[in-house]
């Protein structure tokens, strides 16, 4: 164990490391580089000094050259400079985990640290988040029911100066949260409004759900009307993008079977789902489903540490099996929905279009029997098919080779 001591002015903290040894007076070094450590970084306003070496060669801790280190080969490296760099007075919409407490940056917890004040969907949740962190940073509930009356005074907050960091529940706020309306306001008012990126359910389960990821269309969260509901199911099942959506875990059941009528009960479905905030995860397989449904035992921080069983991170299956999986299965929090697009299918081109197709080729210069191998290489339709079509149309024989 090697204490290494940074500094600040004339004061010093000592971090302790684990370190590959050698010996137990002697250290070997790597190329790696040490980084400071997360609890460092709640404290951005303090200019800190820590040491790395990329040295290969091993050198007594002891030595006296060296003061409180006794290690003789040590560079002295500042922190970044935008660690230490104090934070510009805006709007941060700070991403916060959507399963793991550990899934915050850095830079998420630097900007949580210094802000004057946090805007949050629920105190209570994201007290939770700051208590992890040790930050201290006053809380102010900024929520759909109270965001229009709360306006006024952050703007005035905003004009003074002052930090103003935005959290939702779990991910970015705005995006399906509160947040929207406010950014809107700073934008209008040319206040800077800076994204801190985090954490998003949507991207994560799309990345890791098997559907196609080259193209998707964000849905969020359907309309509370059932005509409005239905209305935007049928455009998305239309779309080859993959679809989309974030449902509460009470309307579960509605949602699959208004899916299932848009899409069809054979469309491939997706469920992607992170409980509260585990730290820790044991799989186990629901016997009921062992195909398609994966359960977890989560570790959930809390006032008293907790074994809870939760809806895993995947199922995975059709519409129609998700009826029958989520029949008596209710899982806790908002859950992200990922549909599989509508198959691009290719039109057959009428005769019409067809004979127009031939027709404009031979009025450039392609001989009947050139046009028809063209018309049959572009498009669907066999080439003796387009052969039948000419003989009928044109009245000549065209020696087409056989499919």
């Amino acid at each position: 164990m090697l204490t290494i001591r940074r500094f600040h002015s004339s004061m010093a903290s000592s971090l302790s490391l684990c370190l590959s040894a050698a010996h137990p007076r002697r250290f070997k070094r790597s190329n790696a580089v040490f980084t400071t450590p997360a609890s460092t970084l709640l404290y951005p306003r303090t200019s800190y000094l820590s040491f790395c070496s990329n040295s290969q060669s091993s050198t007594d801790f002891t030595d006296p050259a060296v003061p409180h280190t006794g290690y003789m080969d040590i560079i002295l490296i500042r922190v970044a400079l935008d660690m230490q760099s104090p934070l510009k007075p805006g709007l941060y919409l700070v991403g916060t985990p959507i399963g793991n407490l550990e899934d915050i940056t850095l830079r998420a917890l630097r900007v949580l640290k210094s802000a004057d004040v946090i805007l949050s969907e629920d105190t209570r949740h994201s007290g939770k988040l700051l208590q992890h962190y040790n930050i201290k940073t006053p809380l102010l509930s900024f929520h759909k029911f109270n965001e229009s009356q709360r306006e006024h005074a952050v703007l005035k907050k905003l004009r003074e100066g002052e930090i103003v960091a935005q959290i939702s529940d779990a991910g970015t706020p705005g995006i399906s949260d509160p947040g929207m309306a406010l950014v809107k306001l700073c934008v209008n008012e040319k206040i800077p409004v800076i994204p801190i990126p985090g954490p998003s359910a949507l991207v994560a389960g799309l990345s890791a759900s098997g559907l196609a990821t080259d193209e998707f269309t964000f849905v969020g969260f359907l309309p509370k009307h059932a005509g409005s509901r239905r209305e935007r199911l049928i455009v998305a099942a239309n779309e080859t993008a993959t679809q989309i959506f974030f449902v509460p875990p009470h309307k579960l059941c509605q949602f699959i079977e208004d899916a299932s009528s848009s899409f069809g009960e054979q469309s491939i479905f997706r469920v992607y789902h992170v409980t509260l905030t585990p730290l820790d995860e044991e799989e186990s397989i629901l016997p009921s489903n062992p195909q398609n449904v994966t359960w977890k035992k989560v570790l959930v921080p809390s006032e008293n540490w907790q074994m809870m069983t939760a809806l895993g991170t995947f199922w995975r299956g059709t519409l129609g099996e998700a009826k029958e999986a989520f029949s008596t299965r209710q899982p806790k929090g908002e859950i992200t929905f990922l549909i599989e697009g509508k198959a691009n299918v290719v039109e057959t081109p009428s005769e019409s279009q067809l004979e127009n197709e031939l027709r404009e080729l031979i009025s450039v210069g392609h001989s009947l029997s050139e046009a028809v191998k063209l018309v049959a290489s572009g498009t669907s339709v066999r080439r003796k098919v387009v052969y039948s079509l000419a003989l009928r149309k044109f009245g000549k024989q065209v020696d087409v080779e056989e499919d």
